[in-house]
């Protein structure tokens, strides 16, 4: 199984630590799970201009790769303005809906303030919706107040919460993934 952690901003550091962090407590408490860190401040992602999107070249056809070659996600966003990043944003216009539909996905979010935390109930489980995802109960939102001055997570309710939605993502894979194969053997 691999997982893909995205980092849907190409400024800051804060993002790309929570999820990071959730990767690491999955390969933590399952080594068998392959994970990678797909961080928009690494890569030129074009604009979605609406053209199929197996026309793009460079650095967007090899996100839009390593997105296909998921088989679920962890997808973190700055929120600004109340909303989600603009580079996630343009990733979720990017992709094909077939490569992620049937797939798990688990959110985390950062921000300035607590309220914050409604853009993954208001807008990413939305989004989620439309490419037919399978979306983890629980979600990871820290804020400002929860790292040091090192960007270290120093809040324990917010490390736990990053722990439960590791396990989260990855019960709820396996438990695809073994339906899939017993949908296989009655068909």
């Amino acid at each position: 199984m691999k997982l893909i952690g995205i980092s849907g901003t190409i400024i800051g550091a804060k993002t790309s630590i929570v999820v990071q962090n959730v990767l690491e407590e999955v390969k933590k408490h399952h080594p068998n799970v392959e994970i990678e860190l797909l961080d928009l401040r690494e890569y030129d992602v074009q604009f979605c201009d609406g053209r199929n999107p197996s026309t793009y070249t460079g650095d967007t056809k090899k996100v839009l790769d390593i997105i296909q070659s998921a088989d679920f996600y962890i997808i973190g966003t700055p929120i600004f303005q109340g909303s989600l990043s603009g580079p996630l944003k343009n990733l979720f216009d990017l992709i094909n809906p077939k490569d992620i539909r049937n797939k798990v996905m688990g959110f985390v979010a950062t921000g300035g303030t607590y309220q914050h935390y409604l853009v993954i109930e208001n807008q990413l489980k939305p989004i989620a919706g439309f490419f037919r995802a399978f979306v983890a109960p629980g979600y990871v939102y820290v804020n400002n107040d929860h790292f040091n001055k090192d960007n270290e997570i120093i809040d324990q309710e917010v490390l736990n919460r990053i722990t439960d939605l590791a396990k989260e993502v990855v019960f709820m894979q396996e438990a695809l993934k073994s339906s899939e194969k017993k949908l296989e053997t009655v068909f």
